[in-house]
This record gives C-alpha cells, structure tokens and sequence, in this order.
C-alpha cells in the first residue's frame, strides 16, 4: 500500500476589520483573520497537508494571493479544489489532525460544527478529522491577539 503524509502550516494577522472564519465556521470575535481570501487558517493548513502529501505543492501555488479570481473566497470551493486535485492523482484521504492556536474565543465549541462542515467538504467521515485548540498563554504574537496560527497533518492512501 502506497501512504504519504502531509504536513500544513498557516498564519493570518488579526484586525477588528475582519470576520473570524475557522474551518467553514463563522465565530463571533471582536478580531478576525486578515487575508486575501476569507483567511480561514484552519482550511489553509489542511490544504496545504493535503497538496504536500500528494506533491502537488502548496496552496499559494495553486491559489496564488495576487490573483482577483479568489479575493474574499470562500476557503471551503479552495478545499474542494484541493480534494478533487488529489483524488485525481489517485489519492484517498485517510484522516486529518490539525491545531488552530489562537488566544480567544475560546474555539472548543464550534469545534462539532467545523468537523461536519469539513467532512462534508472532504467526503470523510467526521471521525476522522481531528481538531484541537490551544492558546500560546499571552506569549508572543499569537498569545497577544495579534495572529492566530493552524497547523495540520494528513494521511493519504494510493487507490488507484
């Protein structure tokens, strides 16, 4: 059996200009993530595992942050894209494990709620899309509120 895993990292500045996007989910917050997309972090690094795993590079690549077409996007249509990418190299996704860091809101809460929106986007089960929270203890920028940060890790199969 063929397996890969991918490794995702991304960052967005806070501003009280922007809404506050995690994993398709809206979150009320006096901050939200500054980007050229809908700046959802979550999505970001999952897509990124996702395309590193299937050496298909990375997210700006595919989605590049200068191009008009994907201002204020949606990342759930760039998730998809990345989904159908894969499948079409033959991969299958196996499971996702990610990590939003972010002072607050406290994020636990919509955690049920990003699972069913990215398994219904990726065509897994919620099972298999882990999703934690942590803050950085007032430490550093993260810690401060001025950026939040995902990490995310994938494991593809080989079908075809």
């Amino acid at each position: 059996m063929n397996i890969r895993i991918g490794f995702g990292v991304d960052v967005h500045q806070l501003a009280s200009t922007h809404e506050l996007v995690i994993g398709g989910v809206k979150i009320e917050s006096d901050l939200g993530a500054v980007g050229h997309s809908d700046a959802d972090v979550l999505i970001h690094a999952i897509c990124d595992a996702l395309l590193g795993a299937a050496n298909l590079r990375d997210i700006g690549y595919h989605f590049s942050d200068t191009d008009p077409q994907f201002k204020g996007i949606d990342s759930t249509i760039l998730l998809k894209e990345v989904v159908k990418l894969i499948t079409e190299k033959g991969f299958a996704i196996g499971n996702i494990d990610s990590t939003v860091i972010l002072e607050k809101p406290k994020l636990n809460p919509h955690i049920p709620k990003m699972q069913e929106v990215l398994s219904t986007v990726m065509g897994i089960d919620e099972d298999n899309i882990a999703i934690k929270a942590t803050t950085h203890e007032k430490v550093d920028s993260f810690g401060q509120r001025q950026a939040i940060k995902a990490y995310a890790v994938c494991l593809l199969s080989k079908v075809n």
